[in-house]
């Protein structure tokens, strides 16, 4: 089949059970279509029956689809004999030959090992999707009539894609790249800073499909989880996505002012569990996230721009951020099903609840409120605090911290 072949707007089955790999092969499929009809889904019955119904221009499915796999659901698509044959790509995490040759009587379009090779997928894709030269552009959807800014936002908080970037994502994966491959520990220093990368990969490491070990809960676990090649897709694959770097100046230097209290918290978070023989990298993942939900929230604000909203920059802006920010980040660290645990540290950076708390809690309440003082402020009055007592740090550690 030739791209000569498709309609005008492809229509485009992806069926993969793990939300993140289904969400990247979205990306980088719009990123070679723009105005591709995508249905997607999470198991190979499902995958079966949309097939069975729709006249697809393009499937791409998974082997270890659960339920029906999906060598499964390319049989049952070559048994109907359609002409020309519908072009589908098989994934699979199975590069043995002996797999290789049970899916070569069913004629896929091309066979993909997993973890992805990007830049090849696009390839397929394009030969498959467009013509030799061509290229389609898309316009953002404009607002519905009468939408207002706070219905907008309102109704984007459910399907926010997070934070901006903070981190160039494709310098991040040079730089950490060796005559060997991708170096794990370099590219956690590469990375390390950005809320939105750590807080996707964790959510990915805690995904249904890794179904193996205790809750990955800092940025180290999540990439030694992942592997080398799923954590430079799903990486690569965030810059892909619209809005991943504000282009407003504005938006962005509210997001650099947001970034550099996450830092400073994380740090100070870091430095203190340390000196308590806590966990520090938790600790300090912890306080890199905690601003996840503004972050997230500039990034729909510049999406309204985008769409012929307009906005007063200093006036609606910081009401927005009033009104939405701690909602936007609740519901992003509840959809992307962060760990309890550290979604608990996340909200003792901003209160402490009754009871009882753990010490890492407090550790995140102090590195917060050490974070927010101005140059001119010192540190006496938090060495007063009952945080500070219930943590037994005195004034001359927390002056050293602030060195």
């Amino acid at each position: 089949m030739t791209a000569v072949e498709l309609p005008a707007v492809p229509r485009v089955l992806i069926a993969e059970a793990d939300p993140w790999s289904r969400d990247l092969l979205k990306q980088v499929l719009l990123n070679v279509r723009c105005d591709a009809r995508l249905d997607l889904c999470a198991d190979g019955q499902q995958a079966m029956s949309m097939l069975s119904e729709i006249p697809y221009d393009l499937a791409i499915v998974d082997w270890e689809l659960p339920g029906v796999d999906g060598l499964s659901v390319l049989r049952s698509v070559r048994q109907r004999k359609r002409n020309p044959p519908l072009p589908f790509i098989l994934m699979s995490s199975r590069n043995d030959s002996a797999s290789v040759r049970e899916a070569i009587p069913l004629a896929p379009t091309a066979y993909l090992t997993k973890p992805l090779n990007m830049e090849s997928l696009t390839e397929r894709l394009q030969g498959l999707l467009l013509n030799a030269g061509e290229e389609v552009f898309c316009e953002v959807p404009a607002l519905a009539p009468g939408m207002t800014l706070s219905v907008f936002l309102e109704r984007r908080r459910e399907q926010a894609d997070g934070a901006p970037l903070m981190t160039d994502v494709q310098v991040a994966v040079k730089r950490s790249l060796n005559p060997s491959g991708l170096d794990l520990k370099l590219l956690e220093d590469e990375i390390k800073t950005d809320p939105q990368i750590t807080a996707v990969l964790i959510a990915a490491a805690n995904s249904a499909a890794q179904h193996h070990g205790s809750p990955v809960q800092t940025l180290a676990q999540a990439l030694h989880r992942l592997g080398t090649g799923q954590s430079m897709n799903l990486i690569l694959g965030l810059a892909l996505k619209r809005s991943a770097k504000l282009s407003d100046p504005c938006l962005a230097d509210y997001a650099e002012r947001y970034w550099g209290l996450s830092l400073h918290t994380a740090e100070y978070a870091r430095t203190l569990a340390r000196l308590l023989d806590l966990d520090q990298e938790r600790c300090y993942c912890a306080g890199m996230l905690h601003r996840l939900g503004d972050l997230a929230l500039l990034r729909c604000l510049q999406e309204w721009q985008q769409a012929g909203g307009a906005l007063d920059e200093l006036e609606e802006v910081g009401e927005a951020l009033a009104e939405f920010g701690a909602a936007y980040g609740s519901a992003l660290r509840t959809r992307w099903r962060l760990p309890l645990e550290l979604r608990e540290l996340i909200a003792s950076v901003y209160q402490l609840g009754g009871g009882v708390y753990s010490r890492e809690a407090l550790v995140m309440n102090m590195a917060a409120q050490m974070a927010r003082l101005t140059e001119h402020e010192g540190v006496e009055e938090l060495a007063r605090s009952r945080t500070a007592r219930l943590l037994k740090i005195g004034l001359p550690e927390l002056m050293r911290m602030r060195k």
